[in-house]
C-alpha cells in the first residue's frame, strides 16, 4: 500500500472524529507543507523534516507540532505531548469540531513551518555511554554469544535494556526483567521494537 492509499485510509476510516480530522487536513493543505504518512498518522513536512501531524484518539483529536516548544502559543493551548519523554513536541487537543478555531490552527501550522525554515528544532541528544547494571553485566560476562548479541544493538537500544532493569526498585523485579530480556537480546529483538 503506498502513502496516498494509507492517507486516504486514515482519513476515510469510520471514526467518531472523521469529520473533525478532515477539517484539520483542509487547513494543513492550505499551507506549503508536504503531506506524508509516518508512524501510522498523517505527518506534514518541509524539506523532509517533520513539522506537524494530525491525529485521532478515542476521546480527542488534534495536531502534534514536532518542534512546538518554539511556537508562541498566544492561546495557551499547547500541551507537552508526552510529559517527560519529549522536549520539543507539543499537542493541541480538541474534543469537538466547534472547538477548532480554523484561523488560529492555520496560524500555528504556518508558524511551525516558518520556525522549521529558520532552523528552530530540538536536536536529539547523543546517547551517553551505557551503564550496564551488575545483574546484566554478570550474564554478559558468562555468555560470550549473549555479549556479542548485546553489542550488536545500537547504544540507544542497549540503554533501553539497561534502564529497564535498573528502573526496578525490588531485586525480584530486576531478576524477572532480566529473565525476560535475555532471550530478546539473543534473538536481536529490542525491548521496544514491537512499538516502533
Amino acid at each position: 500500500m503506498d502513502k496516498s492509499e494509507k492517507l486516504e485510509g486514515y482519513y476515510g476510516k469510520e471514526h467518531p472524529f472523521k469529520e473533525e480530522i478532515a477539517y484539520l487536513r483542509e487547513l494543513a493543505m492550505k499551507t506549503e507543507a508536504v503531506e506524508d504518512f509516518k508512524w501510522s498518522i498523517p505527518v506534514y513536512t518541509l524539506n523532509n523534516s517533520n513539522v506537524f501531524g494530525i491525529c485521532r484518539f478515542k476521546h480527542h483529536f488534534g495536531v502534534w507540532f514536532f518542534n512546538g516548544v518554539f511556537l508562541k502559543d498566544p492561546k495557551k493551548v499547547l500541551e507537552n505531548a508526552q510529559e517527560g519523554k519529549t522536549k520539543g513536541m507539543r499537542h493541541w487537543k480538541f474534543q469537538r469540531l466547534n472547538e477548532v478555531d480554523g484561523k488560529a490552527v492555520l496560524g500555528y501550522m504556518k508558524e511551525a513551518l516558518d520556525n522549521q525554515k529558520n532552523g528552530l528544532e530540538v536536536k536529539a541528544e547523543k546517547t551517553q555511554k551505557v551503564v550496564v547494571p551488575e545483574l546484566l553485566q554478570s550474564e554478559l560476562n558468562k555468555d560470550s554469544a549473549l555479549k556479542t548479541a548485546f553489542e550488536k544493538f545500537t547504544p540507544y537500544k542497549q540503554k533501553e535494556f539497561c534502564e529497564h532493569i535498573a528502573g526496578a526498585k525490588q531485586e525480584k523485579t530486576k531478576l524477572r526483567r532480566l529473565e525476560k530480556i535475555l532471550p530478546m537480546i539473543k534473538e536481536g529483538i529490542g525491548l521496544n521494537d514491537a512499538y516502533r
